[in-house]
């Protein structure tokens, strides 16, 4: 057990939210807009969290339960995540199993919610959250695979302390592949452009929000943080996988992760700034290319 991984966890719950923030500022920055203040969904998820909850009549405890076990199991991927060179407060070989395992079970439960409202729009966006998933995870699962193999272990730790620069650089070409097949599925997984729009209010072309309408109060403010969250976990997985900072320091590690952090946030918001959604037919394709870029990472590894 890493004690430095209490810490890491610690950065995960506070500056979680933050990320979505940065990502704002900056798509507002390149529009020529002042944006929503950096702090902005810390100030939405505390004031939900003061409101009460409307729930109809349709609904059973699936729908209440949906954003608390959602939450709980995101939660759970963190005592598995590394920092940079820094292990993580529990790891085994095999570990990445359970962080995707998770991850699916929180996304289990937001379509079950959904589904139990009876909507048909959220029964639509449900259907697409399933299709798009099985065709990400994939993608997530054989970029993660190729870092593996490379250093020789499936442990996320092990992986994220033995991808030092030397090593990154020997297999640049698979571990370029990897980081790109991780981008579009962080992309992917976190409702974001190209794949969807999180600031669109029309029904037909939401995937991620269209499940969420019926909720309020309390439990949209849990649904906020636990997608904040997730974007932490996944971002995690993409700037350890980018970023080989190892160094014997825990401050230059720790704080070079943080600048990844920050710096994959920005990105997203310029992604988001320069490009425009996919069509809904387009949208497998760029996952299967994510999964092709993954299988090619294993390729060039196994020789």
């Amino acid at each position: 057990m890493n004690p430095w991984g209490f810490v890491q966890v610690a950065l995960a719950l506070l500056l979680s939210p933050l990320l979505i923030g940065v990502i704002n500022r900056t798509k507002a920055f390149v529009a020529g807009r002042r944006g929503t203040p950096l702090l902005q969904l810390y100030h939405d998820a505390a004031k939900l969290l003061r409101k009460g909850a409307v729930y109809s009549r349709t609904t059973t405890w699936v729908f209440r339960a949906g954003p608390i076990v959602a939450l709980a199991a995101t939660l759970g991927t963190l005592p598995f995540l590394p920092a940079g060179g820094l292990r993580a407060v529990l790891w085994f070989d095999g570990d990445l199993l359970v962080v995707i395992a998770l991850l699916g079970v929180a996304r289990f439960l937001t379509v079950l919610a959904a589904l139990d409202t009876g909507s048909s729009f959220e029964g639509m966006g449900a259907s697409r959250e399933v299709t798009f998933s099985a065709l990400a995870e994939p993608a997530l699962l054989l970029g993660l695979a190729a870092m593996g193999r490379e250093v020789g272990s499936l442990s996320l730790s092990d992986m994220s302390s033995g991808l030092t620069a030397a090593k990154w650089f020997q297999a640049a070409p698979a571990m370029m592949l990897a980081a790109a097949a991780l981008l579009v599925v962080f992309l992917a997984e976190n409702a974001r452009v190209p794949v969807d729009d999180p600031n669109t209010h029309l029904e037909l072309t939401m995937i991620h929000e269209v499940m969420v309408l019926d909720h309020g109060g309390p439990d949209f403010g849990v649904i906020l943080y636990g997608s904040a969250l997730k974007l932490w976990v996944l971002g995690t997985l993409l700037v350890n996988a980018s970023l080989p900072v190892r160094t014997s320091s825990v401050a230059i590690d720790a704080a070079a992760f943080l600048a990844g952090m920050l710096a994959l946030a920005v990105l997203t918001g310029l992604i988001e700034s320069a490009m425009a959604r996919l069509r809904l037919a387009h949208i497998p394709q760029l996952l299967v290319g994510a999964t092709a870029l993954s299988v090619l990472a294993i390729i060039l590894v196994l020789r």
